[in-house]
């Protein structure tokens, strides 16, 4: 199949089901009735019960904010002991040991944030118990997490002077039982289908046709790949994620899990328009993402499939999925980097320089275009208050989004939410290029080396998990900073944007009038591409200019790292 058509073909599914998926989210968050509430309602309503939640009251920011807070903090004590205690534990067919401190502690926390950073390989260091009960389980609560946030914002951004935003253990509630459980279950089942493995079993010993010795991991793969995949969660059961053959077994699972990535936070620009009774906003929004998905997809082909003057071929399959192509290991290169998803089915570390900065560049956006589910698009809006402070400063008017004026306290939030994650990523960069401790764990040298740690912190600060091969990152120093590096990149973004909910919320909105500026036209879309590649980009220019890019300089020379 050409390039041309599997790109057709990938983009127009996602626009495709974007309005149809966008559509009934919209009907789940506002309590509209829709296909499953027969079928669900009664789950919905006995963990209402069971957990004693009035599903009529509402919170305000605050309120909601240490709800979700308290409720990861749960979360991560959980996986946090489990790690620690699973040699002890049941499901345990492998003997894997307990984990170090620092290890279960950046585990912990990177599957609490929706990051799942993995400084391990699956099959060889965690039970099935620790991949059900943790890891499956957070996959679930940290995506439902994401969608809990955005839900407040658009309440927020609509609401008419009020303190009222949402229910977060509602939207929480909501999210898991008719969005992420539903499309979960009908994808494991698919994937099974396909061959990938589902099983109790203990780990299979086998003789290979050249005589050697060796041992096939199993284990209950499947109902795992299918939400870290849907929730935009990503890692993998196996440490090569899905370019393991148990994992991603044929094309069509290749194209599904690829197309999974994604479907959610494209279908959720939808959802926003329909929120906000603007179903241009949701479309200019989506158009925004889908254009820097399209030129990062671009550049990254053309230079994959150009002449490479090192290796003396052009289309290098190093590190590629040989099943797949280059093309598909290009998709999913960036479509995994923009959703925050970190799973692979081919090593980051053998892009060519362009296509590896690419990813990185995706990333260190702010993981906007698309994003994770929620965290993608609250990000994006944070983006677009950005733009309209600018554009009001521009023309002389007091900024207003959606009817409400945007003052000095949403703006000061907003870049917070922006630059945050950016701070973590220079510094802790910069940390490890100088320090022992840092530089002991690097295979690389040169640009590429530096490529391979800002990736890392890039990933982890971006809540997205993927990382280029060549560095050891479990070890104290990397596990701790990056463990840092997941809590910013949250909880820094979080926080923020409920506070412009708490704050919108109060706000009266005004008419529009012939001096309101106008964000639902062509105008605005290119202003908001503009300060997302100015003000999230450019901040990385000098660190990038000294990693893949003069890596890229040198390759033409016939050096390589």
């Amino acid at each position: 199949m050409s390039t041309f058509i599997q790109l057709a073909l990938f983009l127009g599914t996602i626009v495709l089901f974007t309005p149809v998926l966008g559509k009934y989210m919209k009907k789940v968050f506002s309590g509209e009735s829709h296909p499953l509430t027969p079928v669900l309602g009664w789950l919905e309503k006995g963990i209402y019960r069971i957990c004693g939640i009035d599903s009529q009251e509402e919170m305000n920011w605050k309120k909601y904010l240490v709800s979700l807070l308290w409720f990861n903090l749960f979360g991560f004590a959980i996986v946090f002991v489990l790690q620690l205690t699973q040699a002890w534990l049941p499901l345990n067919p492998a003997k894997a040991g307990n984990t170090s401190w620092h290890l279960a502690l950046n585990t912990a926390i990177s599957f609490t944030t929706n990051t799942n950073w993995q400084s391990y390989s699956g099959e060889s260091t965690m039970s099935y118990l620790t991949q059900m009960m943790g890891l499956g389980v957070q996959n679930f609560l940290s995506a439902a997490t994401g969608f809990a946030v955005l839900i407040a914002l658009m309440k927020g951004l609509t609401r008419n002077v009020t303190q009222s935003l949402s229910n977060f253990w509602v939207d929480l509630t909501r999210a898991v039982v008719y969005v992420l459980l539903p499309m979960s279950i009908v994808f494991a089942l698919f994937l099974v289908s396909q061959g990938v493995v589902q099983t109790f079993s203990r780990y299979t010993d086998v003789t290979t046709l050249e005589g050697v010795k060796q041992v096939i991991p199993l284990g209950p793969a499947a109902s795992q790949i299918a939400i870290k995949q849907i929730g935009t969660n990503g890692g993998g059961f196996f440490g090569v994620n899905s370019a393991h053959p148990f994992e991603n077994p044929t094309p069509l699972s290749n194209f599904l899990e690829m197309l999974a990535l994604v479907l959610i936070p494209a279908a959720l620009t939808y959802t926003y328009g329909l929120f906000i009774g603007s179903k241009k906003q949701g479309w200019i929004l989506f158009g925004a993402m889908l254009i820097l998905l399209c030129v990062g997809l671009g550049v990254s082909l053309y230079a994959e499939y150009a002449y490479n003057p090192a290796l003396h071929i052009a289309g290098s399959m190093e590190g590629k999925e040989v099943r797949f192509g280059v093309t598909n290991s290009v998709i999913w290169s960036t479509t995994t980097s923009v959703t925050s998803n970190g799973s692979v089915n081919a090593m980051m570390d053998s892009l060519s320089p362009i296509a590896g900065m690419v990813t990185m560049f995706n990333i260190m956006l702010g993981e906007v275009i698309f994003g994770g589910i929620g965290s993608g698009l609250y990000g994006m809006i944070a983006f677009v208050i950005l733009t309209v402070f600018i554009a009001g400063l521009m023309v002389g008017r007091t900024p207003e989004y959606l009817g409400k004026k945007i003052e000095s306290f949403e703006v000061r939030m907003a870049l917070i939410a922006v630059l945050a994650p950016a701070v973590c990523i220079l510094i802790f960069t910069a940390l490890a290029v100088s320090t022992q401790s840092g530089l002991s764990a690097l295979t690389n040298k040169g640009p590429h080396g530096l490529s391979e740690i800002m990736y890392a912190f890039s990933s982890a600060s971006g809540n997205n998990g993927s990382a280029f091969a060549g560095l050891n990152t479990n070890t104290p120093f990397y596990n701790v900073l990056l463990s840092l590096c997941m809590l910013v990149g949250r909880y820094a973004v979080i926080i923020p944007m409920l506070a412009i909910a708490g704050s919108m919320a109060g706000k009266k909105i005004t008419p529009v009038s012939a001096g309101t500026f106008h964000t639902d036209n062509g105008m605005f879309l290119i202003l908001l591409i503009a300060v997302i590649i100015i003000v999230g980009g450019l901040t990385f220019f000098p660190a990038l200019s000294l990693g893949p890019i003069l890596e890229q300089m040198l390759m033409h020379t016939g050096i390589t790292f």
